[in-house]
C-alpha cells in the first residue's frame, strides 16, 4: 500500500520530469542539427568563382578594346602621311568602321548554335581563334583588304563573347552574388575602351593590335584550367561531374544537393517550342519589346560615336586634342557603368531610366544648338567717331572674342561627356537587363540572338553612314532656309534636321521607357505599336 502509494505519487512527476528532459534533449539536439545543415549550405567560398568570372570576361574586355580600335587608327590612315598602300578614303573608312558591326552580328548568330553544341565555355574559348587572326591581320596589314578583313574578325570574336559570357557567368553564379557578377562584362568592356584609348595616345597603331591579341590568349590559358556550367553538365546526364565542378566553384563544405535539384527541375521543366507557337502573345509580344529596345538603343547614335570618337572631336575643334579627349570620355564611361552597377537594385530601374534618357536628350540638344551659333566673321570694325583710342578698344574686343572660342571649344567634349554618361548609366547596361527579364526562359536563347543581330546591323547601317554624311555635309546637317546671318552681324541660331531627328528619337526612346517601368511587359507592345 504504502509503495502504491510511493509510485502513484512520484512515479507521474518523473514521467514529467523525464518527459521534459527527453523532449528538451531532443530539441536541443534537432536545433544543433539543423545549425550544423545551414551553417554547411552556407559556408561558400567565391575566390574560385572569381577566378572563373575573371577568366571570362577578359573576353568582354577585348570586345570593348576591339569596338573602339578604329577612333585611334582611322586619322594615321587618312592622313597624306599615311602608307600609300593602306591609305583610306571615305568608302573604305566607312567600311573599316562599320565591317566590325557586319562581324558581331555573325558572331552572334554562331554562338547560339556553338553555345548548344559545344557549350558555353568551349564558345568562348573559341572565340580567341577569329579574334588573334583579326589582331594579326591588323598588326602586319600590307594592303586595304588585311585591314578590313582583320576589322571583321575581331567583330565576329566581339559577337560570340557578348553572347555566350553573360550566360556563362549566370549559370555558374548563385543568387548571392549574381547580380554584381551579371554587371561584370559590361563593366569590362569599358575598361576594354578605355585601355585602347590610353595605349591609343604613346602607342603606334600596329602595336595597338598587337596588344589586343594579348588577353585573347590570355582568357584561352586561365579557361583551360577552369570548369563547365554545372546546367550544362546536367543536361548531358554527367551528374557526379556536375556535383564535383559545383564543390570545386562553391567550396568543399558546401551542400550541393539543393541547387543541383533546383538546375535539374528547371532543366526538366523546359518546352520545345516551335515555330508556330512564336505566334501567341505570351511570346512575340515580349520578343518584339527587347528587339524594339535593342534597335532604338542602337538608334540613340552611340555606336558611330565610340567608333569615329576622335575623328568627331578633330572636326568639333575642340580646344584639346582629340586623342585626350577621347581618353577623358573613355574614363567617364567606366565612371557611370560603375555607378550604373552600384545603384541598379537601389535606385531602381526607372529611376535610372528616367535620369539617362533625359541626360542624352539634353546634351544632344545642347551640341545640335550650340553647334549652329554662330558669330560674325572677324572683319575690320567701323570707325568710332565717339571715342578715342581705337587700339585699345580693338585689343579688348580680340581679347574677348578669344576667350569665348576657349569656352566654346569646351562645348563638344563636355556634352559628349555627359551624353556617355548618361547612355552608360542607365540606357545602355538597363536594355540587356531587361531583355533577360522580359524573354521567356524557353526562347530566350533564339531571341536572344535575334536581338543581337537586329541590334548589330542597325549599328552597321548607322556607322557606314555616318563617314559619308560628315564628308558630304559635315557633323551637322542643315536646313537650307537656315544658313544666312542677319546683315547686322548679330548671333543667329541655326536650327538644322539633326536637332529634330535628335529630339524625336530621344523622346520616343523615353516614352518607351516610361511604358516599359508604368505598364507590364505584354501591355507595353499594345502601347508601342500604336506609337510606332
Amino acid at each position: 500500500m504504502v509503495l502504491s502509494l510511493f509510485y502513484f505519487r512520484y512515479s507521474k512527476p518523473l514521467q514529467k520530469r523525464t518527459f521534459k528532459l527527453t523532449g528538451c534533449k531532443m530539441d536541443e539536439e534537432t536545433a544543433l542539427l539543423k545549425e550544423r545543415a545551414t551553417s554547411a549550405g552556407s559556408q561558400i567560398r567565391n575566390s574560385r568563382l572569381f577566378l572563373a568570372v575573371f577568366s571570362a570576361v577578359l573576353g568582354n574586355f577585348n570586345f570593348g578594346y576591339s569596338l573602339v580600335y578604329s577612333s585611334p587608327v582611322l586619322p594615321k590612315l587618312k592622313s597624306p602621311d599615311a602608307d600609300p598602300r593602306l591609305r583610306m578614303d571615305t568608302e573604305q573608312a566607312a567600311w573599316f568602321g562599320s565591317i566590325y558591326s557586319l562581324g558581331a552580328a555573325a558572331g552572334g548568330l554562331g554562338a547560339m548554335m556553338l553555345n548548344d553544341l559545344i557549350g558555353r565555355k568551349l564558345s568562348i574559348m573559341t572565340s580567341a581563334v577569329p579574334s588573334t587572326l583579326g589582331y594579326m591581320l591588323l598588326a602586319g596589314a600590307v594592303d586595304l583588304w588585311m585591314l578590313h578583313f582583320g576589322r571583321f574578325l575581331t567583330g565576329v570574336a566581339a559577337g560570340m563573347t557578348a553572347a555566350s559570357i553573360p550566360v556563362y557567368i549566370s549559370e555558374i553564379s548563385h543568387k548571392g552574388v549574381r547580380g554584381a557578377l551579371g554587371s561584370c562584362p559590361q563593366v569590362t568592356a569599358v575598361f576594354g575602351s578605355l585601355t585602347l584609348y590610353a595605349l591609343g595616345l604613346v602607342v603606334p597603331w600596329r602595336w595597338l593590335a598587337v596588344a589586343g591579341a594579348v588577353p585573347a590568349i590570355l582568357m584561352v590559358v586561365l579557361l583551360t584550367f577552369m570548369p563547365s556550367s554545372p546546367r550544362r553538365l546536367l543536361s548531358l546526364g554527367r551528374q557526379q561531374h556536375a556535383e564535383k565542378v559545383l564543390r570545386w566553384l562553391r567550396g568543399n563544405h558546401y551542400n550541393t544537393h539543393s541547387e543541383l535539384r533546383d538546375i535539374q527541375e528547371s532543366i526538366d521543366s523546359q518546352k520545345t517550342v516551335k515555330w508556330s507557337h512564336l505566334a501567341t502573345p505570351i511570346y512575340y509580344k515580349p520578343i518584339l519589346i527587347s528587339v524594339m529596345m535593342r534597335f532604338l538603343q542602337q538608334m540613340t547614335g552611340i555606336t558611330p560615336v565610340l567608333v569615329y570618337l576622335e575623328p568627331i572631336f578633330a572636326k568639333s575643334q575642340v580646344s584639346i586634342e582629340p586623342r585626350y579627349d577621347a581618353a577623358i570620355v573613355g574614363a567617364v564611361r567606366l565612371f557611370s557603368v560603375a555607378i550604373a552597377a552600384f545603384l541598379m537594385d537601389k535606385a531602381g530601374r526607372k529611376a535610372l531610366l528616367y535620369t539617362s534618357s533625359m541626360l542624352m536628350f539634353l546634351a544632344s540638344l545642347t551640341l545640335a544648338v550650340a553647334s549652329h551659333t554662330t558669330t560674325c566673321p572677324p572683319g575690320p570694325s567701323p570707325p568710332n567717331h565717339t571715342v578715342l583710342g581705337y587700339g585699345t578698344h580693338e585689343d579688348m574686343a580680340v581679347a574677348f572674342q578669344s576667350s569665348q572660342q576657349t569656352a566654346a571649344g569646351l562645348i563638344p567634349l563636355v556634352f559628349t561627356v555627359v551624353f556617355i554618361f548618361g547612355y552608360a548609366m542607365g540606357w545602355g547596361p538597363i536594355t540587356w537587363l531587361l531583355m533577360s527579364e522580359v524573354l521567356p526562359l524557353v526562347v530566350r536563347g533564339k531571341a536572344s540572338g535575334l536581338c543581337v543581330t537586329v541590334s548589330w546591323l542597325t549599328a552597321f547601317a548607322l556607322t557606314h553612314a555616318f563617314t559619308h554624311l560628315v564628308d558630304s555635309y559635315g557633323l551637322w546637317t542643315l536646313t537650307g532656309g537656315n544658313r544666312e546671318l542677319f546683315q547686322d552681324g548679330t548671333l543667329f541660331h541655326h536650327y538644322q534636321e539633326c536637332i529634330h531627328l535628335t529630339v524625336s528619337l530621344n523622346h520616343l526612346t523615353f516614352v518607351l521607357q516610361i511604358l516599359e517601368s508604368e505598364v507590364d511587359a505584354y501591355g507595353a507592345t499594345t502601347y508601342l505599336t500604336n506609337i510606332c
